[in-house]
């Protein structure tokens, strides 16, 4: 089989990497990691299938701290869990995020950050 060859920017490769794994997507579109949750949920609505056969269940949520409270109870369940989200946005993630790391449960966060910055909403 020959090899192909697709031209993506950052937001669609971690997309497309990210949706192989994914059983679960929980999401609130923010801007930059807009076009992460935009590709799985156009590829979740047209039927693509996963590494394991079946199309990713998409939640989208109405606050980044509803998608990673779902992103919570999905990897509770035994789900693989996934969500995308900016810099911005996993400062409102915080509180569910104490509750993942002390529960111990497997879950991945996509986070694009606009820039390196020092104001008090920066990752770093």
């Amino acid at each position: 089989m020959a090899m192909v060859k697709k031209s993506m920017d950052g937001n669609e490769a971690a997309a497309y990497a990210s949706y192989a794994f994914t059983e679960v997507a929980t999401i609130y579109p923010i801007t930059p990691s807009s076009p992460m949750a935009n590709h799985v949920d156009e590829w979740a609505a047209n039927g693509k299938k996963n590494l394991f056969g079946t199309s990713v269940k998409l939640m989208e949520m109405q606050a980044e701290s509803g998608a990673c409270g779902a992103l919570q109870g999905a990897a509770e369940a035994g789900a693989l869990a996934t969500t995308y989200t900016s810099a911005q946005g996993l400062m409102l993630m915080i509180p569910p995020m104490y509750r993942i790391a002390g529960l111990l449960l497997p879950a991945v966060m996509h986070v694009a950050a606009r820039s390196v910055a020092t104001s008090t909403v920066s990752i770093f």
